[in-house]
Parts: structure tokens; sequence; C-alpha cells
């Protein structure tokens, strides 16, 4: 039988809420976009957001900032991040986490990462005794979480300052214990396609309040650092706001008003995520020719990606299939392509960092293809999706 094309959009979000709208809406009418910008004892949209996201993650303190990237580059500074630096980051990331570590003037050394898409522990063992490096920024790439037991045994036993990179994993949890709380700090991003949507925008937390006072200066605070919903006490910054630079990366009340009511839904929305990519996952395990990464029982995913390999497949034979998916509709990226696709690249092509030996990850990305779940997909087009993408593996 004839498959049907696909005819949705992997880039259709949601629409967002009239009560997003509603309260931007509100802050154009003050004309009141920038976060300090307040009547006296009035409380802005940002200081709240700041609130209620530290809430919701189990954080001490958190800061909104204009972008998850910004958040990763002043996280690294603000853990005092010295200039040349060697910082360990996964081999299968995106561009923005070695571009953080450049703007932050530290020099990215990327670790392999295993056929499951994460963090080879091994590899990070020997990366830290022949670098004797002080950081590690572990981007949990495309929502896949490394064993983080055996990660924070590590971390422990060589004093490595560990930053999560948790924009594909905002709800997920390790035996239950939430993505971003396992070091000094985690940075999560509110792009238009990650779990809570502003268009760009970054959320910063930690329970360390020199780290956030550092960072609550940098991101531009001037001298309103006590306008922060989730901030240390004044007194942290007696010496820190003096001493440290403001480079400016705040978010605004715009952004933070169209963020509070996503904030509440999020939970509904991972479920909603998870259904629908259990729903392609089922289908695509059927084909002998696919091979899914194995997601450890303690890790509670955000499914609002999927990745899966063809082992084996040559070069040419991946383009084709990308162009056999895309004639019925379906969006598919390779990561094992050297040429840079939109948002898709891999190391090969970061010119601007040295030259890395990584033979594991090249192995990984040459047969690994990726796909958005947007929630405007219904289950059932899930499942046509997934059926079309067995067809053309079927047959290609």
């Amino acid at each position: 039988m004839k498959i049907q094309p696909f005819t949705g959009s992997f880039t259709q979000q949601e629409a967002i809420s009239d009560a997003a709208i509603d309260a931007a809406v509100e802050v154009l009418r003050t004309g009141r976009l920038h976060r300090y910008n307040t009547h006296i004892d009035e409380v802005s949209h940002t200081a709240k957001l700041e609130r209620e996201y530290a809430d919701y993650q189990q954080s001490t303190y958190c800061l909104a900032c204009a972008s998850g990237g910004y958040a990763m580059s002043i996280a690294l500074q603000a853990a005092g991040i010295k200039p040349g630096e060697t910082v360990l980051t996964n081999s299968f990331t995106l561009a923005p986490v070695p571009g953080s570590i450049v703007n932050a003037r530290g020099a990215p050394v990327f670790v392999e990462i295993t056929n499951d898409l994460v963090l080879d522990l091994e590899d990070l063992q020997d990366k830290i005794k022949s670098t004797r490096a002080r950081f590690l920024l572990l981007s949990h790439m495309r929502g896949h979480l490394v064993d983080m037991d055996r990660l924070m045994d590590i971390v422990k036993t060589n004093d490595l300052l560990l930053i999560e990179d948790c924009a594909h994993t905002m709800g997920a949890q390790w035996n239950n214990r939430k993505s971003g709380n396992f070091g000094l700090a985690s940075c999560f991003s509110t792009q238009t396609y990650k779990h809570l949507n502003s268009g760009e925008g970054g959320l910063l937390t930690s329970d360390d309040s020199e780290f956030m006072a550092r960072a609550i200066m940098l991101s531009g605070s001037y001298m309103l650092y006590d306008r922060h919903g989730a901030a240390p006490a004044s007194k942290v910054f007696d010496d820190i706001r003096l001493d440290t630079p403001n480079c400016s990366g705040r978010m605004d009340n715009l952004r933070a008003a169209i963020l509070r009511p996503q904030l509440a839904q999020l939970e509904s929305n991972i479920e909603r995520w998870n259904e629908r990519y259990k729903a392609i996952e089922k289908r695509l395990a059927k084909n002998d020719a696919i091979r899914l990464p194995i997601r450890p029982p303690a890790e509670h995913y955000v499914g609002s990606s999927i990745q899966f390999f063809i082992e084996n497949i040559s070069a040419t034979a991946a383009r084709d299939f990308l162009i056999a998916n895309k004639q019925l509709g379906v969006e598919l990226k390779w990561f094992g392509d050297d040429d840079p696709v939109a948002f898709t690249s891999n190391h090969k092509s970061w010119r601007y960092i040295n030259e890395q030996s990584l033979p594991k990850t090249d192995s990984a990305l040459s047969g690994l293809f990726d796909m958005r779940i947007p929630l405007t997909f219904s289950l059932a087009d899930c499942e046509h999706i997934a059926d079309i993408i067995v067809a053309c593996a079927h047959h290609r």
C-alpha cells in the first residue's frame, strides 16, 4: 500500500495562550518593558518569573537572562574561569555550547559520547587527567541524561565545577532529582523550540549565593540586584557589586510575562510530549534497520525530540534517506554531515576551536538522525510520521 505524505509542519509550535497574550498586552500598555522599570513596591514580571522558576526547579536562586547561551557564558565567568582555561564538554552538542565557552574566553575540549548519545565517562576521566580541567559544561543534548550517580562520583573525586546545560531537559529527572540540580549551576533556554517559548530567553539556577551574586551583576543589574525575585541577600553583593563587570544580557518583562503562564502548564505538556515520543518510538522499534538509544529506568525524560540510528549507513545513503523522508513530508536532521545545515552541526565545522580527534563520536554521529516533536502533532500524526520513516528505512 502506498504511504500518504505527511502535510504538517515540524516548526509550528502551539499558539501562545490567551493568559500569556493578556499578560504581554498588559506589559505593552504600561510601556515598562525593562525589568527594572517598575513603580514603587511593584514586583516586575521578570522578578516573579525568577521566583516561580526557582520554586519549580527546587533551586535557591534563579536569574532570567537573554538566552540559554548567555546563561552558560556568564555561568562560566561567575564560576571563575580564567582566559584560555580548559572547559570539558560533550562532543555531541549544538553550536551555542562551545560558543559560550569561547565567549567566556575558555578553551573547549570535547569528551567522547557513547552509542546512546551520552557522555563517555571513561573518556571523561582520561580527559580530566590529561588536561587537569576544573570545569565540565555538561550538555544534556537532545534530552539524554548520562548516569548522573556515576558522573557525580567523578565530579566529586576530581573537584570539578559542574555546570549543566539543561536546554533539552527542563522538567527531566534522574532518580527523582531534577536535571540541573546536580552541579554548581544549571542553564535553561526558552528559545522557541524549547519547553517554554519566549522566542529567545534563558534561565540560570544555583544554590551558591556568591556565584549567583556574580551572575546577577554580570547580567547587567547595575545596583538594582534587590529587585530580583530569587537572589541572594543584599550583603552578599557588598564586594561583588564593585568587582564584577556589567555584561548586559537581561530578560525583559515582555518575555517574562509570556513565560509565566507557560511554566504553570509545563508538567502537563511534558506528559503530552512523552505520549508522542512513545507513539513514534514504538513504531520505529519494529524495524530492524533502526536502532533507538537506550533510555535507562532512572531517567525521566522529556520527549520533545527523538533520535535514532541507521548503522553503517554511507554519507550518500544518509542524504538519500533525508531526501526520501522530505519528499513524504518528514523533516529529519542528520548529525553525520560535516557541512552544517541550519541548527545542525558537529565539531568538524567549528573551526574556531582546535581540531580534535573523536573517533567514537564520529562513528555514532555518522548514522544519527534527529527529529523535532512539536505539540501541534496529534498521536495519529506521530504514528503516520513513524510509518514514513520506517518505509524509507526499508526501501533505502
